[in-house]
């Protein structure tokens, strides 16, 4: 059984269209314990999100793999990829990706009926309540603020308790104090649940909170530091 929980192996990433070839992400190289937070800086277009989105799966390197425990990711087919994000990973994004025909509590529930989960509701609702929105529970995502609309997406994130949770700019839809409040309840979580937390940040502040601080600048790792070393 491996020791890290993700192993990200020499991960390259290519696009070719009519100009040639543009390469995204070129050897990158980490790996991370259980319970460990890092968080993944650079500028715009330095590779960020698509190194998260091939972490989680959703991507497919040119080269290279993505180990969660111990399966390599790319070995597996597509429903057998999202089958294990449905048990295994959870995801916050800065555009908060709540589905506008459904209520607060039914965002929640989702991933747990999807799962088959009997509890459904009552676990929803709970997470609902850790996050501070046990007043909100049949609102639609339209009448939500942006502060709770993130707080929704981090119920729904958590409520399956996933071994990773993966945030891309997770406050970037959010003013400064909302966004501090979020951070918290988020780092709360994760502390409550012993999740591995990877987090795409431009925030210097957001990045020092984290365990690891890895930097990508186009498309190569130029540092990976633990805190102990900022």
């Amino acid at each position: 059984m491996s020791a890290f929980i993700i192993s990200v192996e020499h991960i390259c990433k290519s696009v070719s269209d009519s100009t040639g070839t543009l390469e995204i992400l070129k050897n990158i190289d980490f790996a991370l314990k259980a319970r460990e937070t890092a968080a993944i800086v650079g500028a715009s277009g330095s590779g960020k999100s698509t190194l998260l989105s091939i972490i989680a799966g959703l991507d497919t390197p040119t080269s290279g793999t993505v180990r969660l425990g111990a399966q390599d990711l790319f070995a597996l087919d597509e429903d057998a990829r999202a089958a294990l994000r449905a048990h295994q990973v959870g995801f916050v994004f800065q555009s908060f990706q709540l589905l506008g025909n459904l209520t607060a509590l039914e965002n929640v529930m989702l991933p747990l009926e999807l799962d088959g989960r009997k509890d459904a509701r009552k676990a929803a609702t709970e997470m609902l309540e850790r996050v501070g929105l046990s007043q909100r529970l049949g609102s639609y995502p339209k009448v939500l603020s942006g502060g709770e609309q993130q707080r929704v997406a981090l119920a729904r994130a958590f409520v399956v308790k996933p071994a990773v949770l993966l945030a891309d700019e997770p406050t970037g839809s959010l003013d400064f104090a909302t966004g501090e409040t979020i951070m918290a309840l988020m780092f709360d979580l994760n502390r409550e649940q012993g999740t591995t937390l990877v987090l795409v940040t431009h925030d210097p502040a957001i990045a020092a909170r984290c365990d690891r601080r890895i930097t990508i600048e186009a498309g190569r790792i130029v540092g990976n530091s633990t805190h102990a070393d900022h």
